[in-house]
């Protein structure tokens, strides 16, 4: 410990009241916020108002600042429910408590950085850019030096824009840093004085936003062949590689459909722990991951037969236009989902050159379009439920909860219909030796029918029907029972 004047500590004592008055400056992208608010509202953009990007080339033309200061305007984020980084909040409010001046300096346009400094109320000041200047990198070190009169700050930084700035600081500090800039800092001897990190894990992040569980939908892939009772180790491989090619196509269509759904996500008391509306994962690794996986689906393709690709184009070209336009119009949409499932069989069909009889064909979409309107019910039960108003962008409405279980519940009981009808049929005669085995099928799909729907009414099912399938034991029970009827009546 050094001493000076003879009082030992003092010259710490003067460093830490030094530093309180020094100030500090914060960035918001990727530091203050786990996001890229750039990225974000292109996201944004595309979901609302896709025709606005024939814009984007002009606004580009007058420079990114420019296209920055447009973007907010057309796409207005809500910075009240951005994902911000927890650990710096904390450490700017103890800073704040002390009386240290602190700024917002962001290469974010200025209406987007001065509505962040207002909801957060932390900040002195703002810099930003202004439409003109794009205040980033070395631009953003000579805005400080004229700002502070060349005075020294703190500044907290993540990205490699940030190395001069950091450089230039007295205490640099970092939050959620990207390697390349810890390497750079390294390699210019640049000592770090703090590190802010609020981020999940990069693989699990991946593997939460690809939903790996959901894969469980293209089973539905085998049914055709395991129903028409083709038992044959080709078919069987064909079919198990068009489950993949449809996992893979399917996984790359989630993450367009969350990537364009981060801003109402946020209103949501679980979907905003997603991945992209968490900012755990950012928009260009969703891209990227999205654009592999449709190009390992499409190398799928090459092994398998004209016919499934004719439907895996149908099922690529309805997520597509679902996720931009028929998830926001009235039961559109859960005639939508229920109608992907119905693919799903027709492609499982094609993979393996198994004819789909009507009878299946009909059970499927009474039977998935009461699951599709139970989804939207129990997210309408669950908002209900918690006292808030429906901001996902859907168009339903609390009123509507009666209706939605009106159609559910009576689409359900058309698929049991159906189904009595189809093991009534010739051809299920032809297949089976026990075919009135079957009939023990009917309670079981009533049941779970039945049950689905009080939970749902009872605001204790999960949102996702397919999750709710694989996590509740009584519907695996009620699932194994199925498999070993159809077992025994063969």
């Amino acid at each position: 410990m050094r001493e000076t004047n003879g009082k030992p500590g003092s010259h710490a004592v003067t460093d830490r009241a030094q530093a309180v008055q020094r100030p500090l400056c914060v960035d918001l992208d990727g530091t203050l916020t786990k996001v890229d608010t750039l990225y974000d509202s292109f996201m944004l953009l595309v979901r609302k108002n896709p025709r606005a990007l024939l814009q984007l080339p002009g606004w580009l033309a007058g420079g990114k600042a420019n296209l920055k200061a447009h973007l907010t305007q057309a796409a207005s984020l809500d910075v009240t429910r951005l994902p911000y980084n927890q650990e710096l909040l904390a450490y700017l409010h103890i800073q704040r408590e002390m009386g240290r001046p602190i700024f917002l300096a962001t290469g974010a346009d200025r209406a987007l950085a001065e509505r962040v400094a207002t909801h957060l109320g932390l900040f002195d000041g703002v810099l930003a850019s202004d439409g003109a200047t794009n205040l980033t990198g070395k631009t953003k070190l000579a805005k400080f030096r004229q700002y502070f009169n060349n005075c020294d700050f703190d500044y907290v930084g993540n990205a490699m824009p940030d190395l001069e700035l950091l450089a230039a600081s007295v205490e640099p500090k970092l939050a959620n840093p990207s390697m390349a800039l810890r390497s750079s800092l390294r390699s210019r001897g640049v000592t770090v004085e703090q590190c802010f990190t609020d981020r999940a894990p990069f693989i699990p992040s991946v593997i939460r936003a690809i939903r790996v569980h959901q894969w469980a939908k293209n089973v539905l892939i085998f049914l055709p062949f395991i129903l028409g009772h083709k038992w044959n180790l080709n078919v069987a491989l064909s079919a198990l590689l068009a489950f993949f090619c449809f996992s893979f196509c399917a996984s790359g269509t989630y993450l367009v459909n969350d990537l364009l759904d981060m801003d109402a996500d946020r209103h949501h008391l679980k979907k905003r722990m997603r991945p992209f509306a968490a900012g755990d994962l950012s928009v260009l690794a969703g891209l990227g991951i999205s654009a592999l996986l449709i190009v390992l689906s499409s190398v799928c393709l090459l092994f398998l037969p004209l016919a499934f690709t004719a439907w895996m184009g149908i099922y690529f070209a309805s997520t597509l236009a679902y996720s931009l336009y028929f998830k926001r119009m009235v039961l559109l949409d859960v005639l939508a989902l229920s109608g992907l499932y119905t693919v799903r069989l027709l492609a499982g069909g094609a993979a393996t050159s198994t004819p789909i009889s009507h009878w299946l064909s009909g059970f499927s979409i009474f039977l998935f379009l009461s699951l599709a309107i139970v989804k939207r019910f129990a997210e309408l039960q669950s908002t209900l439920q918690d006292g808030l108003t429906p901001k996902n962008g859907r168009g339903y409405q609390l009123s509507d909860i009666e209706q939605m279980r009106s159609f559910g519940t009576a689409s359900a009981f058309a698929s049991v219909v159906v189904f009595a009808n189809y093991i009534s049929g010739f051809d299920v005669i032809a297949l089976y030796h026990q075919p009135r085995l079957l009939w023990l099928i009917m309670p079981l799909l009533i049941l779970w029918l039945c049950r689905v729907w009080l939970l749902a009414s009872r605001g204790d099912l999960n949102e996702d029907p397919v999750v709710f399938a694989l996590t509740d034991r009584m519907s695996l029970l009620i699932g194994a029972a199925v498999a070993v009827i159809a077992l025994l009546a063969q």
